[in-house]
């Protein structure tokens, strides 16, 4: 892939791209990486979603693309703009690794885990299917998305690239 047709999606971050080039984000540990494809009109998106929910945000101005519940919009909002239908939306996903061992079994450690259960939950009610995720496990991720294809290319040390 020429790294001219890639788009950066940091972390906290989302974009949308379109005419064949990619999105792509690195560090996937706890974080997800959630992917929305408008086939017809070759729009793709992606957010970098850090926390599960914008109800534990602490800073008076949020960023609406670090939380599950505020990033998904945000996406699909964008992706409309540039041409994408809602009803044709698909999504694809991965990371939400827990990433250390505790001892203890609180919720509140399971950031990984819930953040896969917030976006599927946000995907739900907004009633777009998921086709394909890679998540859970304890191991980082990098995620590249092709918006010709809507080809989620996931790679990691211990298991390679594998495409979904």
């Amino acid at each position: 892939m020429n790294q001219d047709n890639v788009v950066k999606v940091g972390m906290a971050d989302l974009n949308i791209a379109l005419g064949g080039h990619s999105l792509k984000t690195t560090g996937l540990g706890s974080c997800v990486g959630l992917t929305l494809f408008d086939e017809k009109s070759k729009v793709a998106g992606m957010a970098h979603v850090m926390l599960p929910s914008s109800d534990i945000a602490r800073e008076s101005s949020i960023n609406i693309a670090k939380y599950a519940d505020t990033a998904i919009p945000e996406l699909i909002e964008r992706m409309k703009q540039a041409g994408a239908n809602t009803g044709r939306l698909l999504a694809k996903m991965a990371g939400g690794a827990q990433m250390f061992a505790f001892s203890s079994q609180s919720d509140t450690m399971r950031i990984g885990p819930r953040n896969v259960e917030s976006c599927k939950a946000v995907l739900s009610q907004l009633k777009i299917p998921i086709l394909a995720e890679d998540t859970g496990g304890n191991y980082g991720r990098t995620i590249e998305f092709n918006s010709a294809t809507g080809i989620l290319v996931i790679r990691s040390v211990q298991f390679g690239a594998k495409e979904i």
